[in-house]
C-alpha cells in the first residue's frame, strides 16, 4: 500500500470512529427517550406496558381459540404472522436534533434575538413532525384535479384541491397568538436577520410541508418585487403587499410567478409569446398560454408578456411586467390540463390559456426581467432550501433507523461501514444546510444595511453564490436522497413507508428555477460582466497574485482567503485551511488559462468547483469558531479532504 493510500486509510477510521461514538451517543440518549419517553413520562410507559401484556395475553386467546386440537399452537398458522415487525424509523423535533443549525444560529444571531428565534424554531420543530407533517400525507394522497366541465357541458374549469391543502394555507398564516406563520418577514426588531430566520423556518418545514413551500416561494419573491417597485408603483404596494404579508388566513394571498411557455423555459426571452394590448384606461390585455405554471390557485400572479404597438407589432423591446390578479377573473384564464408529474403531485401545475384577462404593467416597457431579478433570486434559494432540508430529512430518519434495526446479529449502527456511509451523508447534508444559511444571512444584509465596501464585496460574492447554491445543492441532493434510500433497504422502495416521496420531490429541484448548466452559464455570464467593474479595496499581495482575475472573481477569492484563515491558524484546521486555499488558487490559475469556448465547454465543471470550494471554507470557518464541537471540525476535515482535495 502506498503512503498515500495508507494515510487515506488512517483519516478514513479515525472519522468513523469519531462518527461512530458520535451516533451511538445521539442514538443512545433519543433511543431511550423514543422506546420509554421523557423521565415524567415513564411510570404511564410502564403503565402501558402492563396493558399491553393484558392485550398480549388476550390477542393469545383469540388466536388460539379455534384451533383444532390436532393442530400444535406454532407461528404462522393461519392468520398469525409470526412475532417480528421492524420498528419504524421515528421523527423526533427537527430543530432540537439539529445541533448544526443551532451552532450556526448562535454565532450570527444576538443573544436578545436568538431567545426569541430559538422558541419559535423549536414549536415548528415540533410541528412539521405531528400536525403539519400529517396534512402533507393527506395532501399526497389526495392530489389536485381538474373539472373542465360541468354536468350539462358548461366550461368550469374547477380545480379541485384536498382540504389538506386548503388546510396548508392556514396553518402557514396562523394566528400569531397562537401559531408562528411560516413567510415571517416582519417577526424580527432585528432586520438583518430576517431573512436568515425566515430560510431557517423554511428549512425545517419543506420536508413535511406537502409542497406548499412552492407558492409560498413565489409569494415571497412577489413581496420582495412589490416591495422594491414601492416607489414608482405604490397603487400596487398598498393593494397587493399587505395580503401577500398578512398572517390572517382569510386575508393572505399566495402568487404565481407565470413565465415558462411552451417554446421554453428558462429562455424567456425568445420564448415567450404572450402579448399584452393596450386599453384606453391604461390596463393592458393578455392573450398567451402558459405551458408550466405551478400554485395555479394563486390569488395573483406576476407574469411576462410583449406589448403589441399600434400597429400590432411587439416590436423589439423586449418583455413587460404585468400584475394580474387571478380570483376576479377566471373566466379569462382557462385551464388547459393539469401536469402528470414524476413528484410534488400535492401541487397544482397547469397549462394555461390567458384569453384577454385585465393586466396591469408594472415595470419599464422591455425592462420586465430585470424587474423581477429579486423575484427569481428568492425562488432559486428556496428551491435550495428545499433541497438542503430533504437532506437533512433522509438523513435524520438513516440515522435513528440505523438504531433500531438489526442485521447480521447487530445494529446498523454498530457496523463500520454502515456508519462510515452515514458520516459521508452527514458532512453533505452539512455542507449544503451551512451554505443555505450563509447566502440567506448574506441577502438579508444586502437588504437592510447601509451601503458600504464590506457589503459590495458581499454583493459580489451573493451573485456568483446564488446559483452557485441552486445548481450544487440541488444536484447533490438527488444523489444524497438516493443513498438514503438505501439505508432502509427494501423499505426505502415501498411508497407506503412514504420515503420514496422524498426522492420524487428532490428530483424537481436540478430542474426548477434554472437547470445545472444554465445557471452554471448565469454564473459564467456575471463573470464576464464584471470585467469592467473595478475589484473594491485590493491589497497589494491580492493586486499582484490575482492581477488579471474579474473583479467578481477578485472579491470571491478575497472571501475564500478570510473565512479560512482562523482555521489555518488552529491545529485541528490547519490542513483543511491549507486545501481550500490551495484549490481555490488552482481553479483561478486554470481558468485563467481558457479562451472563451474552453470557458463555455467547462463552465459546470468551474461552477461545481467553486461551489465546493466556498462550502469547504465556510465549515472551516464555523469550525475555527469558539463555541464549534468536535463533530463540526471533523465535517470540515472531512469536506476539505473528500469535496475539495
Amino acid at each position: 500500500m502506498f503512503p498515500a493510500q495508507r494515510r487515506c486509510v488512517a483519516n478514513a477510521v479515525c472519522l468513523q470512529a469519531h462518527i461512530t461514538k458520535y451516533l451511538t451517543a445521539t442514538s443512545t440518549t433519543h433511543y431511550n427517550n423514543a422506546l420509554y419517553g421523557s423521565q415524567q413520562n415513564r411510570n404511564l410507559t410502564r403503565k402501558s406496558s402492563s396493558i399491553g401484556q393484558q392485550k398480549k395475553s388476550l390477542d393469545f386467546e383469540l388466536n388460539t381459540a379455534d384451533s383444532p386440537a390436532d393442530v400444535p399452537n406454532i407461528q404462522f398458522a393461519h392468520a398469525r404472522m409470526g412475532p417480528f415487525f421492524q420498528e419504524e424509523p421515528r421523527l423526533r423535533n427537527q430543530f432540537s436534533q439539529d445541533a448544526f443549525l443551532r451552532g450556526f444560529l448562535k454565532r450570527h444571531v444576538c443573544s436578545k434575538h436568538l431567545h426569541e428565534m430559538n422558541g419559535r424554531l423549536q414549536e415548528l420543530g415540533e410541528r412539521v413532525t405531528t400536525d403539519i407533517y400529517e396534512l402533507s400525507l393527506r395532501m399526497e394522497s389526495e392530489p389536485p384535479r381538474l373539472e373542465q366541465f360541468s354536468a350539462w357541458g358548461s366550461r368550469v374549469d374547477k380545480l379541485i384541491t384536498s382540504t389538506a391543502w386548503q388546510n396548508m394555507k392556514a396553518e402557514s398564516r396562523a394566528d400569531p397568538d397562537h401559531r408562528r406563520p411560516i413567510l415571517a418577514l416582519k417577526l424580527l426588531t432585528s432586520k438583518h436577520v430576517t431573512r436568515l430566520y425566515q430560510m431557517t423556518q423554511f428549512y425545517l418545514f419543506e420536508p413535511s410541508g406537502g409542497l406548499y413551500g412552492c407558492p409560498l416561494a413565489m409569494t415571497n419573491g412577489a413581496a420582495r418585487t412589490v416591495e422594491l417597485l414601492q416607489g414608482t408603483q405604490p397603487w400596487l404596494y398598498d393593494q397587493t403587499f399587505p395580503h401577500l404579508t398578512s398572517r390572517d388566513p382569510d386575508q393572505f394571498w399566495t402568487s404565481g410567478q407565470w413565465m415558462t411557455e411552451r417554446r421554453g423555459g428558462s429562455d424567456v426571452a425568445s420564448g415567450t409569446e404572450t402579448v399584452a394590448v393596450e386599453q384606453t384606461d391604461g390596463t393592458y390585455k393578455l392573450f398567451g398560454y402558459k405551458w408550466f405554471s405551478s400554485a395555479t390557485d394563486a390569488d395573483m400572479t406576476l407574469t411576462l408578456a410583449r406589448v403589441v404597438d399600434k400597429n400590432g407589432s411587439t416590436g423589439t423591446s423586449g418583455l413587460s411586467l404585468f400584475y394580474l390578479d387571478v380570483k376576479s377573473q377566471t373566466s379569462k384564464i382557462q385551464i388547459m390540463k393539469l401536469k402528470n408529474k414524476l413528484g410534488t403531485r400535492q401541487l397544482p401545475t397547469a397549462e394555461l390559456l390567458i384569453d384577454g384577462a385585465t393586466a396591469y404593467k408594472i415595470s419599464d416597457e422591455g425592462r420586465g426581467v430585470s424587474a423581477m431579478s429579486q423575484m427569481l433570486t428568492l425562488t432559486r434559494i428556496h428551491t435550495a432550501v428545499h433541497a438542503a432540508g430533504a437532506m437533512r430529512r433522509i438523513v435524520n430518519l438513516a440515522r435513528d433507523y440505523a438504531g433500531r434495526r438489526k442485521a447480521f446479529g447487530r445494529r446498523l449502527l454498530q457496523h463500520p461501514l454502515h456508519v462510515h456511509t452515514l458520516a459521508g451523508l452527514e458532512v453533505e447534508a452539512r455542507a449544503a444546510a451551512i451554505f443555505v444559511f450563509e447566502v440567506s444571512r448574506l441577502l438579508g444584509r444586502q437588504e437592510t444595511q447601509a451601503p458600504s465596501e464590506e457589503l459590495e464585496v458581499e454583493a459580489d460574492v451573493l451573485r456568483l453564490a446564488v446559483p452557485l447554491l441552486k445548481l450544487y445543492v440541488s444536484k447533490q441532493s438527488v444523489s444524497v436522497v438516493s443513498e438514503g434510500l438505501e439505508c432502509f433497504g427494501g423499505q426505502g422502495y415501498i411508497e407506503d413507508t412514504d420515503l420514496p416521496r422524498l426522492l420524487r420531490d428532490t428530483q424537481v429541484t436540478p430542474i426548477w428555477e434554472g437547470t445545472t448548466n444554465i445557471l452554471s452559464l448565469d454564473v459564467l455570464r456575471a463573470i464576464r460582466k464584471s470585467a469592467s467593474k473595478p475589484a473594491v479595496h485590493a491589497t497589494k499581495q491580492s493586486e499582484s497574485d490575482t492581477s488579471s482575475l474579474p473583479p467578481i472573481l477578485h472579491n470571491f477569492r478575497r472571501d475564500v482567503l478570510a473565512r479560512v484563515s482562523p482555521g489555518k491558524e488552529t491545529r485541528s484546521l490547519e490542513v483543511a485551511g491549507v486545501k481550500v486555499e490551495t484549490a481555490l488558487a488552482e481553479v483561478l490559475a486554470h481558468w485563467s488559462r481558457l479562451d472563451q469556448t474552453q470557458q463555455d465547454m467547462s463552465a459546470r465543471e468551474t461552477a461545481f468547483s467553486l461551489a465546493r470550494i466556498y462550502m469547504g471554507a465556510l465549515l472551516v470557518e464555523h469550525a475555527a469558531h469558539s463555541s464549534a464541537t468536535e463533530t463540526d471540525v471533523y465535517t470540515a476535515q472531512r469536506c476539505a479532504q473528500n469535496f475539495v482535495a
